[in-house]
């Protein structure tokens, strides 16, 4: 059995070589233009060269999402971004629109076109008409259940990648048109406003200014609000449907998300292939999971339809259990120094966690703290104060501190 590529999301620079480094095979992520997250940071035409660059030199693949709807207006910049995106050799396309793909497949004839979940794949015949069109990869629809996965496998030779872990939309594969009708930002070109985690409550045409709940919450409810998506506890049957890839929703999400979510997900699938029979689910791994932001998590619709119970109506508030306060940048073996970038305050006797993208996490206690002029410090309270701090252990670059909450 095939060992499935594990992507994952990359909103910028730093986030991408996080994901890389904890584990992640290839990283998706957006131009400043032609993808769906306009607000998520992105990466410009340099930018974009550097993450190839980067990503190449590690034996890892980028794949660049142009998955808008694009209207007229659009078009006449495609070619040219195209044709850029194929000089630097990304490894992949994500695409949605027909036309879109077609010019993909005249101005980056080098690079693999995939088929983004906005293209709502949910059949085998609509994969392989793709795949006959020239498609080298097919993104499922998160809309089916792992039998219907399974099936298209057994019916399509083309490589196909499936959502495992991250948010889920309320709009069928996140072809949403309510932003757009709330707001006027066009969540099929880049702009949601995500108004599906807003407040709701019902108001009668005559009686303006007064709310009736759509629930028993006299907040209002949050109707359209899903749980986050989560397969790790299920990943033998994800693997064993035989896809292709493995796909973590979150290029607006945080560093400390990215590191810790791949690096669960990378132990898992490993651990899977090391002793197919005798994988286990091991409890740090889902310990993992819940110290990043998220909501609480479901299956999705892999297992049956979703219910009420996948569905969060009285919040859309988020949950964590541990706070990323620091990035390691360097170490020194001879002093047992690192300097660290500050994330969040920190200071002396606080208990704070190491984890790692190869070495051994660690807890200690913060004993010793000197800010950039060698002068000690009980706290580091500005917003990416650099630091060097006493670590009971060795440490790498792009190590994470975090504390519990």
């Amino acid at each position: 059995m095939k060992k499935p590529e594990l992507l994952a999301p990359a909103g910028n620079m730093e986030k991408l070589k996080m994901a890389l480094l904890y584990g992640a095979d290839a990283v998706y992520l957006g131009g400043k233009a032609f993808g769906l997250r306009a607000f998520g940071g992105n990466f410009s035409r340099e930018e974009l060269g550097e993450a190839v660059a980067f990503a190449h030199n590690l034996g890892k693949k980028v794949y660049v999402t142009v998955n808008i709807f694009p209207h007229n207006s659009d078009i006449e910049a495609l070619p040219d971004y195209l044709g850029y995106l194929n000089s630097i050799r990304v490894d992949g396309l994500l695409v949605a629109d027909l036309g879109v793909f077609t010019l993909a497949k005249q101005f980056a004839p080098d690079v693999e076109l995939h088929i983004s979940t906005q293209a709502n794949n949910t059949n085998w015949a609509a994969v392989n008409a793709w795949a006959d069109m020239g498609a080298d990869r097919v993104v499922l629809a998160r809309e089916m259940s792992l039998k219907e996965v399974k099936e298209i496998r057994s019916k399509c030779s083309v490589e196909l990648e499936m959502f495992v872990h991250g948010a889920m939309c309320i709009s069928y594969s996140g072809r949403c048109l309510m932003s757009n009708y709330l707001t006027g930002r066009d969540a099929n070109r880049g702009s949601c406003a995500q108004p599906c985690r807003w407040n709701y409550a019902l108001m009668e045409e005559k009686r303006p200014g007064q709310y009736f709940p759509v629930l028993e919450d006299e907040r209002g409810t949050y109707i359209f609000n899903s749980k986050d998506m989560c397969l790790l506890p299920y990943l033998p049957d994800v693997i064993e449907s035989g896809v292709d890839s493995l796909k973590i929703e979150g290029r607006m999400k945080s560093v400390h998300y990215a590191a810790s979510v791949v690096k669960a997900y990378r132990e898992a699938i490993d651990s899977y292939f090391e002793n197919p029979e005798g994988f286990a689910v091991k409890k740090e791994w889902l310990e993992e999971l819940d110290k990043v932001s998220h909501r609480a998590y479901t299956t999705g619709f892999y297992y049956g339809r979703p219910t009420e119970k996948d569905q969060i109506y009285g919040t859309s508030s988020y949950i964590q259990t541990s706070d990323f306060v620091g990035l390691v940048l360097e170490y020194d073996e001879k002093t047992g120094f690192a300097t660290v970038e500050q994330r969040n305050n920190m200071k002396i006797g606080q208990e704070i966690e190491v984890f790692q993208p190869k070495l051994a996490g660690f807890r200690q206690v913060l004993s010793e703290m000197y800010n950039d002029e060698g002068e000690p410090i009980e706290v580091a309270p500005h917003p990416q104060q650099i630091v060097k701090i006493r670590m009971a252990q060795p440490v790498e670059p792009y190590a994470i501190l975090r504390r519990d909450i």
